[in-house]
């Protein structure tokens, strides 16, 4: 469940607790099924905040693993290193014939 899922499920649940009035001979109550859906919406957004990189444990200076860098004292950084560009140098082929466009009209 995502945040787009979990702002969902919270805006539903408010319409459901706050919006919606039922008879008083209902079976199900539905201020509370609103408040269960927000509930579950809330515990949502915190769990994909918690796992989403840029506000996961990452960007508070935990260390996922026991790797503290390259030997040498340079710093780790995250994210992608030096990007490489790779050329591929095309081979030369046979000699182009003759255009079948160029030649001369049949007689």
């Amino acid at each position: 469940m995502g945040l787009p899922v979990s702002l969902i499920l919270i805006a539903v649940g408010a319409v459901l607790a706050f919006a919606v009035h039922q008879s008083s001979d209902a079976q199900v109550n539905v201020h509370v099924v609103g408040w269960i859906l927000m509930g579950v919406g809330l515990v949502g957004i915190l769990l994909a905040l918690a796992w989403w990189e840029r506000w996961g444990p990452g960007s508070w200076g935990w260390h996922r693993s026991a790797y503290d860098g390259p030997p040498g004292g340079a710093p780790y950084r995250r994210g992608y290193g030096r990007r490489r560009m790779v050329v591929e140098e095309d081979a030369p082929g046979p000699p182009p014939g003759p255009d079948p466009y160029d030649a001369p009209p049949p007689p």
